[in-house]
């Protein structure tokens, strides 16, 4: 399995919308940058991802899933990119901040730290478990 980060603001597309789709889950779509483009592509389903709040709250605030790998994204009238489907598995008890990941030093690395820009992102497996611990959840 692989992990990644999903970033939305929260005034146009919140965790709590996110939760409100249910197992139908929502489409991820509007990315317009060719690296998350490409991170979608290596998208699996089954696959996990943090969904993180840019702008208003800056933090990750839950835990998502791949639930249809990538597809054209009907939004987009160039037909260069796509997007996948993903469906809202838990929210975090307690929201992870990108200033507490930046102060970190097990995330030093994660791109969220280095490249707050990126909309879709990787996550490797051992910022993943530091996340879940920071945010209250139980290792996988």
């Amino acid at each position: 399995m692989a992990y990644w980060l999903f970033k939305s603001e929260p005034d146009t597309w919140s965790w709590e919308q996110q939760v409100a789709r249910g197992d139908a889950g929502e489409h991820w779509n509007g990315v317009r940058n060719h690296v998350a483009k490409q991170n979608m592509m290596a998208m699996k389903v089954g696959d996990r991802g943090f969904f993180y709040h840019s702008n208003q709250g800056k933090a990750i605030v839950g835990i998502v899933e791949v639930i249809r790998p990538y597809y054209p994204d009907h939004t987009d009238p160039t037909g260069k990119f796509g997007m996948v489907d993903i469906k809202a598995i838990e929210p975090l008890p307690r929201p992870v901040t990108l200033e507490e990941a930046k102060h970190e030093p097990r995330l030093k690395d994660m791109v969220l730290v280095n490249n707050s820009r990126l909309s879709v992102q990787p996550v490797s497996a051992a910022e993943w478990r530091v996340m879940r611990e920071l945010g209250g959840l139980p290792a996988e």
